[in-house]
């Protein structure tokens, strides 16, 4: 069988077994610099493509510097490019976070402004950075759609609860991306929105029936397609209506073959989520699982930390090939679809090397990327309750609860810059006091914040929810300062604007959906009367969002 590749003509019967079974892996390493994990997976098991993570990050110089090493690593196929993915989704998801990178809004933020141009904008000056990196594979945009409040993996990651609101946007993060010549990548196929369980941790279900899910979890997705989108990523997450039998999309031949090949016509690369996350590890077993997602139709499987699990996966598929559970043409057509893909968006290895320039940071003139991206912060910061109980009083002195994150989630890390609300509104304001909490402050926390109220008359609390509901101490903490008489308090959520359901009887609250600069200094702004607050709130507070309570219903 012959491919065209580059202009040329690429004869798949020439390659070797386990060439074409590494090119369908895409494997993480743990290093500044290609190591033994990732020359042993490229040199000996062929694998066709690396995913960054933070810890693969130092500085714009180094990064791209690994980006041209990994792609002029020796091998079978010299002239064939890695695939360099990331999870770039931008706000709380960001491995790019550096010194000279610009801080790109997250999803919500970008739907709360609701301006998909904007959204396309933002998307396009994300790309130009990524390629002077090296990195030409984004796992982006989240286009789940956001509809249960306790959803603890997705929340922020999402433009909303609103299928349509999605969709645009979802489109036009697309074309920004692929415009630029970065793969974009709409995930988690069919839709993890409406989960209460994170995968990395369990296997989740969505267990409405079909009508509902053409209606909300699979309109963003519809819309990917007809935009032309080059990769789709899965979810572990189990479809009932789809997949009776109870597999995870990941793994189910009916849910990436009979409904997203078939039934959605969708003819680009469908890449798993990671097979080490413990809705497959912890079920299916990683070797196993990559076997049977691409027995489901899978092209590209993603294993991202352990040599091991690599190595055993990698071997399991050959293994599955040499028994024929697996056909080797089954290999081949995923093959061509990477090849195609690699061609169109990358060209050789050495074009990809080329294109890491980056050698000095910022990457983005600095004027160019604080407008756009203090522009998106203006739109989006959401005033949910008290229009009538800003400005803060000048004259009064103010204190500033601040949550630091002190421990790492599977979706959100320690910011690497520390900057603050009271850092952004010091300026404005001539008397700002600022205290530090934890994320889950204990009570003697709680009681130094108390104490420390006495003194003043204006108290703006931030919160800050990574996973699931808001901890219990930050709950219990803006309770008790509601007790206090005679205070002006303020709630600005810096990550979750679901938080509001703890207090829903909080007079005065902002959502900034993330605690990056931008959006800090926008929301001191309003708080002093500067500014006006313009997003929209892209989902429902304090009730069940509508999709999902009608379908419980």
């Amino acid at each position: 069988m012959d491919k065209r590749q580059g202009g040329r003509l690429v004869d798949l019967s020439a390659w070797t077994l386990e060439e074409k079974i590494g090119q369908l892996f895409i494997c993480g390493f743990h290093s500044l610099v290609p190591d033994e994990q990732i020359r042993t997976l490229v040199q000996q098991y062929h694998v066709g493509g690396v995913v960054y993570f933070r810890r693969n990050i130092a500085s714009v110089e180094q990064l791209a510097e690994l980006s041209r090493s990994l792609q002029g690593l020796p091998r079978s196929k010299p002239e064939l490019p890695l695939f360099i993915s990331i999870d770039q989704e931008g706000g709380m998801v960001a491995r790019l976070d550096h010194e000279g990178m610009s801080r790109i809004p997250g999803n919500m933020a970008l739907g709360a402004a609701n301006d998909p141009a904007l959204t396309e904008e933002v998307a396009r000056l994300a790309a130009k950075e990524m390629l002077q990196l090296g990195i030409n594979f984004n796992f982006a945009p989240c286009v789940d759609v956001n509809n249960n409040p306790a959803n603890p993996v997705i929340g922020v990651r999402s433009f909303g609860e609103q299928p349509d609101r999605v969709a645009v946007h979802g489109a036009a993060a697309v074309r920004g991306y692929q415009a630029e010549g970065v793969i974009a990548t709409a995930k988690h196929f069919p839709g993890h929105g409406d989960t209460a369980v994170d995968s990395h941790r369990g296997l989740a279900s969505v267990p409405h029936g079909k009508e509902r899910l053409y209606q909300v979890e699979l309109v963003p997705f519809r819309e990917a397609i007809a935009e032309g989108v080059d990769a789709i990523m899965t979810a572990h997450v189990i479809f009932p209506a789809f997949e009776p039998e109870g597999t995870p999309a990941t793994l189910s031949h009916r849910v990436l073959t009979g409904l997203l090949r078939e039934e959605l016509g969708y003819g680009g690369l469908i890449v798993t989520d990671c097979l080490e996350m413990q809705a497959i590890a912890g079920y299916y077993g990683i070797a196993e699982g990559a076997v049977q997602a691409i027995e489901a139709g899978a092209d590209l499987v993603l294993v991202s930390h352990t040599l091991a699990e690599q190595r055993a996966a990698i071997e399991r598929v050959a293994e599955a090939v040499r028994s024929g559970r697996i056909s080797e043409a089954r290999l081949d057509r995923s093959l061509e679809r990477i090849l195609a893909l690699k061609a169109k968006r990358i060209g050789s290895a050495a074009q990809a090397a080329a294109a890491a320039t980056a050698t000095t940071a910022p990457l983005t003139p600095e004027a160019e990327s604080a407008a756009l991206l203090r522009h998106a912060a203006e739109r989006s910061v959401t005033l949910v309750k008290g229009a009538g109980r800003l400005p803060l009083q000048s004259d009064q002195p103010v204190l500033v609860v601040w949550p630091e994150l002190r421990h790492r989630t599977e979706v959100d890390e320690p910011a690497v810059h520390q900057y603050t609300l009271a850092d952004a509104l010091r300026p404005l304001h001539g008397q700002v006091v600022m205290t530090v909490i934890g994320t889950q402050p204990s009570d003697e926390e709680i009681a130094a914040v108390l104490e420390q109220s006495q003194e003043v008359s204006q108290i703006v609390v931030a919160t800050y929810t990574a996973e699931g509901g808001i901890p219990e101490g930050q709950q219990k903490l803006v309770q008790r300062l509601q007790q206090l008489s005679g205070k002006r308090l303020i709630v600005v959520s810096t990550r979750n604007p679901y938080d509001f359901n703890a207090f829903p009887e909080i007079e005065t609250y902002l959502c900034l959906y993330e605690n990056r600069p931008f959006s800090l200094d926008v929301a001191a702004k309003v708080l002093v009367g500067e500014l006006q607050p313009q997003g929209v709130l892209p989902v429902s507070l304090n009730q069940d969002s509508k999709f999902h309570r009608s379908a419980r219903e």
